[in-house]
Formats: C-alpha cells, structure tokens, sequence
C-alpha cells in the first residue's frame, strides 16, 4: 500500500477518506440515534434524480444530486412529522419516483456518460483534488452547526416531546439534521455510490453507539471507525484489484458483525 502513495489519484482517496470519515461520524451519530435510516437512504436514491436532471440539462450531475437531495430531505422531513401514519409509504415512493426520473431523464438526455456507474457504485480513486476543498468544507460546516445546535439536536434525537416542551423548534431541527444528512449522503456518492452509502454512515455510528457512553464520545469514535474501514477497504482492493468501494463497505460490514458479537460475550 506504501508503494501507490506515489499516485496522486490514491493520495486523493485516503485524504477524501478521512475527511467524509468526520461527516460520516457526526452526522450518522444523529442518523442512527433519532433511527431515521430509512428516511436518509430516501433521501440518497431520490437523489438519483438530480443526477439525471443534470445529464440532461448538461451541468455537472453532483449539483443536481445536492438540489434534489435538500428538496426531499425538506420533503420528507415534513412528511415524517405531519403525516406519521403513512409517512414510511410516502417516503417509499418519493425515494422511487426520485430514482424513475433520474433514469428517464438519463436516457432522455443520449450521448455517452463514461461516469455514471460511479454515482451508482462509487470511485473514490477517481475523486478530483477540488472535491477535497468540498469535502473540508462539508466537515466545517457540520461541525459549526452541531457546536452552535448541540442541545437542541441532543434533545430531538432522545425525546421530542420533551424538546416539544422545552420550546425547541422541533420541526426546524428536524429539517437541519436531514439536511445535514442530505449533504452528507451526496458527497459520499463518489465514494461509495448510491447503493452503499448508508451502509457507511450508519455502521460505524452504529458500532461505537454499543461501546460509547456519551453521543460525543460516540462521534469521536464513529469518525475513527470509519476512517479505519475506509483505508482497510482501500488497502483489500489496492492488494486483490477489487473495486474499492465494496471493499470499504464489506470491512465495515464484518467490522459490525464482529462488534455485535463481542458485545454478546461482554
């Protein structure tokens, strides 16, 4: 692994690793215990058609996948809340409807689209050095909306009556953490792809939420978890020319099944 630090495209991969590692950790934090899983992988697929809008309007497809991705998280938060009955049907269809126009508009649009399997199944070796800047200032801006919300989104993943009662506006928080989720969730895609995106933001949360006492604790180790599945799983497709990001997701996956069991012995 030493040996292909010498290439940028690989020095690129672990940098963006680490970086989507500290989004992945804080956020999937708050994913995992509000339980809103099946609400972010909505978001994700949904996402899929911003790609398409993007493909056949000829602008970059990642912008599209943002706009549409904060449009049904706005969506979908709204319906959880208002419409808690039906609301996983609801969602169910957004996240299809999402992923039918987005392969409409694909093939609407013709032409050759050399790029979009990795949206579908991620390319981490293929991310460019200015989606660095983007992934760092992701990371600063989660971090400064968690500092200056802290309390109030403590307060809404654990009771939202009592944050109700407390006078948070619940339903804005809400729209803050899936909108986080949702920015979270797109600049992943490159990584991993759609089909594998939640597995990485949920297990390493998922994980350290078995062992950490505190939710801060559990981000710190969440965003370590996940910097460590990310550069095994690039390790294992570097040394048996595997696809990368199926590698990532296949250690974090076992990672999980090995942690469950550990804590079945404690």
């Amino acid at each position: 692994m030493i040996e292909a630090l010498q290439f940028d495209f690989m020095r690129n991969a672990l940098l963006a690793g680490l970086l989507i590692s500290v989004a992945c950790g804080i956020v999937g934090t708050f994913v995992v215990t509000k339980r809103i899983v099946f609400l972010s992988g909505s978001i994700a697929h949904a996402a899929y058609g911003g790609i398409g809008l993007g493909y056949f309007l000829g602008f970059n497809p990642l912008l599209g996948a943002f706009a549409f991705s904060l449009a049904a998280a706005v969506g979908m938060s709204a319906i959880q809340r208002r419409a808690r009955e039906r609301s996983d049907t609801l969602i169910g269809a957004l996240w299809a409807i999402g992923m039918a126009v987005g392969i409409i508009l694909i093939d609407l649009s013709g032409g050759y689209k050399a790029d979009l399997m990795s949206y579908l199944f991620g390319s981490i070796l293929m991310i460019p050095q200015e989606d660095l800047w983007l992934l760092l200032g992701l990371d600063l801006g989660i971090m400064l909306l968690v500092w200056l919300f802290y309390k109030e989104l403590v307060a809404l993943s654990f009771d939202e009556t009592f944050s109700t009662v407390q006078n948070i506006p619940v339903g804005k928080i809400h729209t803050l953490l899936v909108t986080m989720t949702a920015l979270t969730v797109v600049m992943m895609m490159r990584m991993v792809g759609l089909i594998m995106v939640i597995a990485l933001l949920t297990i390493p949360a998922a994980i350290s939420g078995q062992f950490a006492r505190s939710l801060k604790k559990m981000m710190v180790l969440a965003s370590i978890l996940g910097a460590l599945f990310i550069l095994s799983g690039l390790w294992l497709s570097y040394w048996l020319n595997l696809t990368s990001g199926a590698c990532i997701i296949l250690v974090a996956g076992v990672s999980y099944l090995a942690s469950l069991a550990i804590k079945n012995l404690i």
